[in-house]
């Protein structure tokens, strides 16, 4: 896939300095289609408290990154009918993703469907809650995409780095969530790159804004639940990125 360079400014946020110009990178622009359905699926991290009870197209997609993406997707394309989901559930790991996917993913049929998961992976594994392995959240995860390109072979996918900051408990923790966290998260970016999907570089956006200046805690208060600054940085770099 060829790419371009992109800025992400924190005059959008009002909470960090300008991102490297040269280090984080957009797929070639995204070509819409009127009606396009675009998902965005996770944990808490996507959920971000919408709503499960009646989850519809465009309405109640939480105070997170989706509901973010979706106000800049509509202002950019008031024509297209863009018709935009969370199906984010907190709590989920790459084993709650697959039993519910058919529901929630493929009978959907998404044209882009953005994923965001593997905090929980780990997270559950440290409080002794999940027994699963770095392995066994890469093979998961390549096995549900490989069903989704089964399922749905036009389908563009996007896979997002996850990420931590060093604030909360992430911080009082530190030396139980690394080096596993990071291995997790190279394990994301192969099963991004063997897909085919679109990567958009979370963890490497914070490292950017934490190095120029921004403290972790403002954009993550407990160093994996963003702030509104945070989930607004997420949401336009993940326009950037996807080139939508």
């Amino acid at each position: 896939m060829r790419r371009r360079s992109f800025l992400t400014t924190a005059s959008t946020i009002g909470a960090a300095a300008c991102l490297n110009q040269n280090s984080l990178f957009a797929a070639e622009k995204t070509q819409l289609k009127k009606g396009a359905t675009i998902l965005f699926q996770g944990d808490s991290i996507t959920d971000a408290g919408r709503n499960k009870k009646n989850p519809a197209a465009n309405e109640k997609l939480g105070r997170g990154y989706p509901n973010h993406a979706a106000k800049l997707l509509h202002a950019a394309h008031p024509d297209l009918d863009l018709q935009i989901h969370n199906r984010g559930i907190s709590g989920n790991k790459v084993p709650d993703l697959d039993r519910r996917w058919q529901k929630d993913c493929l009978d959907l049929q998404p044209d882009i469907l953005s994923i965001l998961i593997g905090v929980n992976d780990i997270w559950h594994q440290l409080n002794g809650r999940y027994d699963g392995t770095a392995k066994t959240y890469r093979d998961g995860f390549t096995a549900l995409l490989e069903r989704t390109r089964k399922s749905l072979p036009d389908v563009t996918i996007v896979i997002c780095e996850p990420f931590v900051l060093m604030s909360g408990t992430v911080k009082q923790n530190k030396t139980k969530w690394f080096p596993e966290f990071d291995t997790r998260r190279e394990y994301a970016k192969q099963v991004s790159d063997k897909a085919g999907a679109i990567w958009v570089p979370f963890q490497a956006m914070f490292n950017q804004a934490v190095t120029a200046g921004t403290e972790p805690s403002d954009l993550a208060k407990d160093g994996v639940h963003p702030t509104q600054d945070g989930h607004a940085m997420m949401a336009k770099t993940w326009c950037d990125v996807v080139g939508v």
